[in-house]
């Protein structure tokens, strides 16, 4: 089938974000090994039997997510699917293999260009202290009043979601100028644009009789009677010479993706001919591009019932088995949930209210387009568990060598709070450029991701997740009895003995 001309932006967009989160997080435990004193090869392996692990996991993580877009029955999705799965294994690849042999190449040099006004960035681990050290105490001294404020804000930003709005941006949708709108235009006012991409109905059966005769011109009337007066002369009947197959061509007015043509698609298959073929003669068929609009629309919102369930409930057990704990996926489920539910109502206001017209950035725009929600949800729930596998895996490390379960939380948000925040603007700079651009759909798309990205990377990870594991204690890492036969499949090896380096790595 062909794909869509947007998987070539999804490959970039993807591409270059969980790349640059695989590396640095890699990069970053491989600085700190040799900070520690490790001598350049045993860092890289450190680096690779823990930082390495965790990406495994976190590309599985994500992979699961986007695989949900492969359940949805239309090729726009499937297309998406399959190149956003590519490049995130792709990126796991080359980070696995490609990047330890740059480290052995580079050694010490990978710090030999450094940025003016900036710090290494290699923080003291194990006896704390800095900016992040300080964020997460400060937060886990006050857990209740941060998940008050941090959860009330997302909870409030999530609540527009309520107008949610789904259709389909159509040629009317397009900056003025374009020649494809202006030609659209043209047809419209002077002939009729629903020529264009006209009601395509399919008889199947034999065609040759009266009964069918009779019917075809009683839905024909039916058509020219439309109470909206929404469908224009019918084309002549084209058939097979066996008679046993027949297309009739409708125009529809307007603009394929507006209500009145959606509507009038949804008359002639759900009132027109159910009432007017009862013969059982023929069997009678609706497509075309204001139909197709109408099955995808229907299918995007069925597609929900099948995509977040399969995609919550197989990150749910991936994560139990990485963190033997059935209190960690669930808390990160939630706060996935809550990101997401923020991210929908801040759609909202951009662009059904007007917030980023007002603002001189964005386009008003009365709808978000169908396939924006399902979309969004396996994106952002893919690259929100690869930010909670880079900062769990952390804290579990320290929490299996203390027991300390306040102690671990501080060193996961100080060993990847810089991190997780600089790959999330990162992230941020790139979708939000697609959110420049005039198309109402890229920029929907681009202004979502980006908006998830940074509420995720700041709010969830820095605030919520912290102040929640204060609060849950040890209950944390709580594991029934009754599933302690499951697999360990927890990210972090064992701790070794540093070697100590030598000055000429």
């Amino acid at each position: 089938f062909a794909l869509s001309f947007f998987v070539t932006n999804i490959i970039f967009m993807i591409g270059l974000a969980v790349g640059i989160d695989y590396s640095l997080f890699i990069v970053a435990r491989y600085r700190e090994e040799r900070a520690r004193g490790l001598e350049k090869i045993d860092a890289i392996a450190r680096a690779g039997g823990t930082a390495s692990r965790t990406v495994l996991f976190s590309g599985i993580t994500v992979v699961i997510a986007l695989f949900g877009m492969l359940l949805v029955p239309f090729n726009i999705f499937i297309g998406l699917g399959i190149g956003a799965i590519l490049v995130v294994l792709a990126s796991v690849l080359s980070a696995l293999t490609l990047l330890p042999a740059i480290l052995s190449i580079l050694g010490n040099g990978i710090d030999r260009i450094r940025i003016p006004l900036v710090g290494r960035g290699v923080a003291d681990v194990e006896n704390g202290g800095g900016f992040w050290d300080s964020v997460s105490h400060g937060v886990m001294r006050q857990p209740i009043i941060s998940i008050l404020l941090a959860g009330g804000l997302l909870v409030a930003a999530a609540y527009p979601m309520v107008d949610l709005a789904i259709g389909f941006a159509g040629v009317s949708s397009m900056p003025d100028g374009i020649p494809a709108k202006e030609g659209f235009l043209v047809l419209d006012e002077e002939f009729s644009a629903g020529n264009v991409t006209p009601a395509q109905i399919v008889f199947e059966g034999n065609l040759d009789t009266p009964e069918f005769q009779g019917e075809l011109r009683s839905l024909v009337a039916f058509l020219e009677s439309d109470s909206r007066s929404a469908f224009g002369p019918e084309q002549p009947l084209q058939t097979n010479d066996a008679m046993t197959i027949g297309l009739l061509s409708v125009p529809v007015v307007g603009d394929s993706a507006e209500p009145l043509a959606v509507n009038a698609i949804d008359r002639l298959r759900n009132d027109y001919i159910p009432r007017i073929f009862t013969s059982g003669v023929v069997d009678v068929h609706v497509t075309g591009e204001t139909a197709y609009n109408a099955d995808f629309f229907t299918e995007s919102k069925s597609s929900v019932w099948i995509v977040f369930p399969f995609v919550l409930g197989m990150s749910f057990i991936l994560l139990m088995l990485v963190f033997r704990s059935i209190i960690v996926p669930i808390k990160a489920i939630l706060l996935n949930l809550l990101s997401v539910g923020a991210t929908y109502g801040i759609l909202v206001l951009a662009f059904q209210k007007g917030w980023g017209a007002n603002l001189g950035v964005l386009t008003q725009f009365d709808i978000i387009e169908a396939w924006i929600p399902l979309f969004l949800f396996s994106i952002l729930f893919g690259l929100s568990m690869d930010y909670h596998v880079f900062l769990m895996s952390r804290i579990r490390e320290r929490y299996d060598q203390t027991g300390d379960n306040a102690d671990s939380v501080a060193f996961g948000i100080r060993t990847t709070g810089r991190l997780i925040t600089g790959a999330g603007l990162i992230m941020v700079a790139v979708f939000w450029a697609f959110a420049a651009v005039d198309i109402v759909g890229l920029q929907q798309m681009g202004f979502g991701l980006g908006v998830a990205i940074l509420i995720d990377a700041t709010i969830v990870r820095i605030v919520l997740v912290p102040a929640a594991m204060k609060l849950l204690g040890d209950s944390n890492w709580y594991l029934p009895p009754f599933l302690n036969w499951l697999p360990d499949l927890r990210v972090e090896a064992e701790p070794v003995d540093p070697a100590p380096a030598t000055f000429d790595d």
